[in-house]
C-alpha cells in the first residue's frame, strides 16, 4: 500500500477546494431548478455542510393554475448528494430550521440531507392577498410533491417524509396522497379528527390520562378555578389586556374555556402532578401560574394560528369540551362549535367541514401497507384519535405503530423505552440502507 505525505497548508487548500466545488454544484443544481424563485446562503450549520433558504413558486390552487401564485419557504440542509433526504412536511412555520443548532433527529440517525417545507399561509409562505379559498391540504400535499420531486434530480438517494403534530398528519396525508413520492413516511403525535369536535378526546382525557388518582388531582385544580373565579377573574382579565389578546367574546367566557383547556395543555404536553400549586397561592399568583402554562392567546380571534383555525374547522377537525364536570359553574356555557365563534374570523363562521380527507387516509392506511412508523404518547389526548386507536397492523408487513407508556405530545424516538428505540432505528436503518 502506497502512502502519500500532504502538507497541512496544502491539505487545507484541497479542503476548502472541495468544499467549494461541492457549494457551487449544489448552488448551480439549485438554481436550474424552474421554479426556483430565490436561493439564499445559510451560513454556521451545526452538522451540515451546507444550508440555504430558498423561495420556491407554485400555483395558488393546482386545479386553477391561472389563478396565481406564490412562493413557499424551503430549507436545505445539505450533508452529501450520496446520502438519504428528508423531507420535513411543516404544519406550520419552519423559522426553527434557522437556528444554527437546527438538526432533525433522524437526520442525525441516518446522517441524511433535510429539506424542511414550510406549510403555505405561514411564516413566509403567506400569499398575498390571503385568500383562504386556497388553503387546503391537497394544495399543500401538491406543493410538498412539486419540490421533492425537483429535488429528486439532484438527491438521487432514498427519502423520508417526516412531521410532528400538524406536520405529522402532513406526513400521513402525503403517503395516502402520493404512495409513491418517498420510501418511508414517520408521522408523529399525528391525530386524524373525524369532525370538527371529534369526541374522543374528552373521554380519553376523563378515562385514559394517567392514574384515576392524578385525573383527580387535575380536575381538582380546574375546579379551584371555577370556585375562585370572582375572585382571580379581574387578574385574568388584566393580563390578558397588558399582553393587548382580543377575543370574539366576554372576558368572562373566555375565563371559562381557560379552565376546560388546562386538562387538555396539562396532558398533551407531559406536565407533572408536582407542578400543581397548593391550595395557599393567592389569587394573583394562581392567574400568573396558569397564564404560564395554559396561555389563552389561541382563543384569540386573531391568533397566529389563524390558518390553523380555518383549516381545523374546514377539513383537518379539532376537540370538544366536556362541561358536565363543572356542573353549576358553567351551566350556562355552550361549547357547541366554540373554534367558529371563538377563532374564526367572521367571513368564516358558517364554513362547512368535510370529511372525505378523513375517509380517503382511513381507506388508504386499511387498504395499503406502506413502510411508515407511527410514533405517540400513551397520554397525549391527541392520541384519542389517532390510528393507534383502530388501525389493526397484525396483518401488515410494513406499517408500524409505536406509543410511547406514559408519553405525552413530546414523544419522540430518542425519547422511548431502550427495547422501542432500538426497533425503530434498526427499521429505519433497514429500509433507508
Amino acid at each position: 500500500m502506497k502512502t502519500f505525505k500532504i502538507k497541512l497548508p496544502l491539505l487545507f487548500a484541497i479542503l476548502a477546494l472541495s468544499l467549494t466545488v461541492s457549494a457551487s454544484q449544489l448552488t448551480d443544481r439549485l438554481s436550474a431548478i424552474k421554479n426556483v424563485a430565490m436561493i439564499s446562503v445559510m451560513t454556521d450549520s451545526a452538522g451540515f455542510a451546507e444550508k440555504y433558504e430558498i423561495l420556491y413558486s407554485h400555483p395558488l390552487d393546482y386545479k386553477k393554475p391561472k389563478v396565481g401564485q406564490f412562493n413557499e419557504r424551503i430549507i436545505l440542509c445539505h450533508v452529501g448528494f450520496d446520502r438519504p433526504t428528508i423531507v420535513v412536511t411543516e404544519g406550520y412555520w419552519a423559522t426553527y430550521a434557522e437556528n444554527i443548532k437546527y438538526r432533525d433527529e433522524i437526520s442525525k440517525l441516518l446522517n441524511a440531507n433535510v429539506v424542511v417545507c414550510e406549510y403555505r399561509y405561514f411564516g413566509k409562505s403567506i400569499p398575498q392577498p390571503c385568500n383562504w379559498d386556497y388553503l387546503t391540504v391537497e394544495n399543500s400535499l401538491n406543493d410538498i410533491h412539486e419540490v421533492v420531486t425537483s429535488l429528486k434530480n439532484i438527491y438521487k438517494g432514498k427519502w423520508l417524509a417526516t412531521g410532528i403534530s400538524k406536520g405529522g398528519q402532513t406526513t400521513m396525508f402525503y403517503r395516502a396522497f402520493f404512495p409513491n413520492d418517498v420510501d418511508v413516511s414517520v408521522p408523529y403525535v399525528a391525530p386524524l379528527n373525524k369532525s370538527v369536535e371529534d369526541g374522543r378526546h374528552e373521554p380519553f382525557i376523563e378515562k385514559i390520562t394517567g392514574t384515576e388518582e392524578d385525573r383527580k388531582a387535575v380536575l381538582d385544580f380546574q375546579l379551584k378555578f371555577c370556585k375562585r373565579k370572582s375572585a382571580i377573574l379581574p387578574y385574568f382579565e388584566k393580563l390578558c389586556k397588558d399582553k393587548k389578546y382580543a377575543f370574539n367574546v366576554p372576558i368572562s367566557e373566555i375565563y371559562d374555556y381557560w379552565i376546560l383547556e388546562y386538562s387538555f395543555a396539562f396532558w398533551q404536553w407531559g406536565n407533572k402532578l408536582s407542578d400543581i400549586p397548593a391550595d395557599t397561592l393567592n389569587d394573583k399568583s394562581m392567574a400568573d401560574f396558569m397564564m404560564k402554562y395554559n396561555d389563552p392567546s389561541y382563543f384569540q380571534k386573531n391568533s397566529e394560528f389563524i390558518s390553523f383555525n380555518v383549516q381545523a374547522a374546514k377539513e383537518l377537525g379539532y376537540y370538544g369540551y366536556d362541561t358536565k364536570p363543572f356542573g353549576k359553574y358553567m351551566k350556562t356555557l355552550n361549547t357547541k362549535d366554540y373554534l367558529r365563534r371563538l377563532m374564526l374570523p367572521d367571513t368564516l363562521r358558517n364554513i362547512p367541514f368535510d370529511n372525505s380527507l378523513y375517509k380517503r387516509t382511513v381507506r388508504f392506511l386499511k387498504k395499503s401497507d406502506p413502510k411508515m412508523l407511527y410514533i405517540y404518547g400513551e397520554y397525549d389526548p391527541w392520541s384519542a384519535s389517532g390510528v393507534c386507536q383502530w388501525l389493526d397492523t397484525s396483518k401488515k408487513h410494513n406499517l408500524k405503530i409505536y406509543v410511547q407508556p406514559g408519553g405525552s405530545h413530546r414523544s419522540r424516538i430518542n425519547n422511548m423505552p431502550d427495547n422501542m428505540r432500538e426497533e425503530i432505528i434498526n427499521q429505519l436503518k433497514e429500509w433507508m440502507r
